[in-house]
């Protein structure tokens, strides 16, 4: 079994990072031109690469900005593998982001967030990255409960926390954009609120 604590093999980080690279290059396009305007030759053509090589990373255009999409999932994916006991989700989550444990505020990411309301195409992206993701959290909660993932219990509240993560996400980058503070703890008030009110449950 190999050691977590083991940093990726130098291929590996290469190709993150390329993918990182690319996907700034799409939302910088994306922003400038729009989706439509934009074309993945281009968006090679920023990095520095062939359209083939693009292509090779990513099936179609939009595809391209999921790494910017998923590095928040990922990590507050991480943070529920290592969430101790007897702390709610809530605080162990919200004091995540102003430790700094959760990636900080990225512009670029907050630019593809809103995008992502008015952009089917990238709509789909982010919605299939948290679709994707859901099945994750159910693990990671059913574990924690020591019962089956395939429980609907865990399924909703799997659901709800996935839901309120990007709600979170979405709530946080439209405030940024009208004036709000781009902060750790700003972003954590946002992902508090939603937390919030999952764990309140239905006022009705």
């Amino acid at each position: 079994m190999s050691d977590p604590a083991v940093a990726p093999p130098l291929a590996e980080r290469r190709r993150t990072a390329l993918r990182l690279e690319i996907a700034r290059a799409a939302v910088r396009l994306f922003a400038t031109q729009g989706v439509t305007g934009a074309t993945g030759e281009q968006i090679a053509q920023c990095v520095g690469i062939s359209a083939r090589t693009l292509w090779r990373h990513f099936p179609t255009k939009e595809s391209c900005v999921r790494p910017l999409l998923t590095a928040g999932l990922d990590a507050a994916t991480d943070q529920l593998r290592h969430w101790p006991p007897q702390v709610p989700l809530l605080d162990y989550l919200t004091d995540s982001c102003r430790r700094g444990t959760l990636p900080s505020v990225d512009p670029a990411v907050l630019d593809l967030i809103r995008m992502t309301v008015d952009e089917p195409a990238l709509r789909a992206v982010w919605l299939q990255a948290h679709d994707d993701a859901l099945p994750v959290i159910a693990g990671l909660l059913a574990a924690r409960a020591g019962t089956s993932a395939d429980r609907l219990q865990v399924k909703v509240h799997a659901s709800m926390v996935n839901g309120a993560l990007r709600i979170a996400a979405e709530d946080f980058a439209a405030k940024c954009a009208n004036g709000g503070e781009a902060s750790a703890d700003a972003l954590a008030a946002c992902l508090h609120a939603a937390l919030r009110t999952v764990t309140d449950g239905l006022p009705y």
